[in-house]
Order: structure tokens, then sequence, then C-alpha cells
């Protein structure tokens, strides 16, 4: 069984919560910061060496997920970090870069949301989909397809159905983590 990677980069060593779950597989490097709960499924990448990633509290990043963050510019003078919030879903094979996820945005499954765009609470990316630099969604809204633009408002049902799978990956994470932690001894 592959071991996570946490690999300190230019001074900067990943924070990661003792209740977090990083699964193996995954790379974390330099400026990172993973809150309690929070959930790194198998095989991500979490790469900060030009600005940092912070990862709030109970959000899951699912399998193969690759973040990144942006350097600055002439035009981005502090560039852009990777900021997701608490009780975030990031599905499977997501790569975000240099963007804001709120606290409870939603970013389906094999999404690219790019430099400088914000993912608002109780907002949905769906699967598929890019987000092209700048864009914001806001509270409350679908957006879907290549590049994505406003689909329809999400139902009340379909926001606490993404509350629900917060609690579920949540419990799910501790599972995995007892697993693993077994398993290496």
């Amino acid at each position: 069984m592959t071991d996570p990677l946490i690999l300190p980069f230019n001074g900067k060593t990943p924070k990661i919560h003792d209740s977090a779950f990083i699964a193996p597989g995954c790379k974390i490097i330099g400026d990172v910061e993973i809150g309690p709960e929070s959930s790194i499924w198998y095989n991500c990448v979490i790469r900060a060496d030009v600005n940092f990633i912070k990862i709030g509290a109970r959000t899951n990043i699912q399998d193969g997920t690759t973040v990144h963050c942006d350097s600055e510019t002439p035009v981005t003078p502090n560039g852009h970090p990777t900021i997701i919030g608490d009780d975030v879903l990031v599905g499977h094979m997501v790569m975000l870069h240099g963007a804001t996820l709120e606290d409870r945005a939603f970013v389906g499954l094999s999404t690219t949301v790019m430099d400088g765009c914000v993912v608002e609470g109780d907002a949905m990316l769906a699967a598929g989909a890019m987000l092209t630099p700048g864009k914001r969604i806001p509270s409350g809204q679908l957006w879907a397809g290549s590049p994505a633009k406003y689909m329809r408002d999400l139902s009340q049902a379909a926001i606490t159905g993404m509350h629900l799978s917060v609690a579920h990956y949540a419990e799910n994470a501790k599972q995995h983590k007892a697993a693993v932690d077994a398993a290496i001894g």
C-alpha cells in the first residue's frame, strides 16, 4: 500500500488536521492547510508550490482530483490561491486551479474550475462542466456545459441533498481511515 506523500516545498509544510482522512496515493505538497474531518480521497494531488491552498472542515476532495493555485503576474499581483470552504463536495477527477469554493459549494465529476472563479455556497457546477476564468456561480444556481452557463435555480430538495452528502462523506471517510490504519498497522 502506498502511503500519501506529504512534501514540504520552499519552506512550507502541509498542515493537516489529525481528524482528516488522507487516502493512500495522495500527493500533498507545499503551503496546504486541510481542516478537521475533511477527506482527500485516493490518488488526489494538492500542490501549493506557487501560492497557497486552504481546505476547510468536513470537505471532501474525491478520487483523482488535482488542486493547484496560480502564481502572481503583472495582472494579478497576488496570483490566485485556491480556497475551499467548509462542507464542500468536490467530485471525482476534478481540476481546480486558483479558484474559490465557498462553504457548501458543490462541484460535480470531471469538472474544471479555473483561475479567479467563485462557486458560492449552495451552488452547483454540473458534472463535466468547465467554469472559465473569473466566472461566479451565485448561491442557489446550477451551471452546466463547457463553457459553463446558468441552467436553472436549484430546488430546496437538491440543496438539502447536497448537505446530506457532506454528512455521508464525513462518515465514510472515518470508515476508510480506520480501514487504512488497520491495513498499515
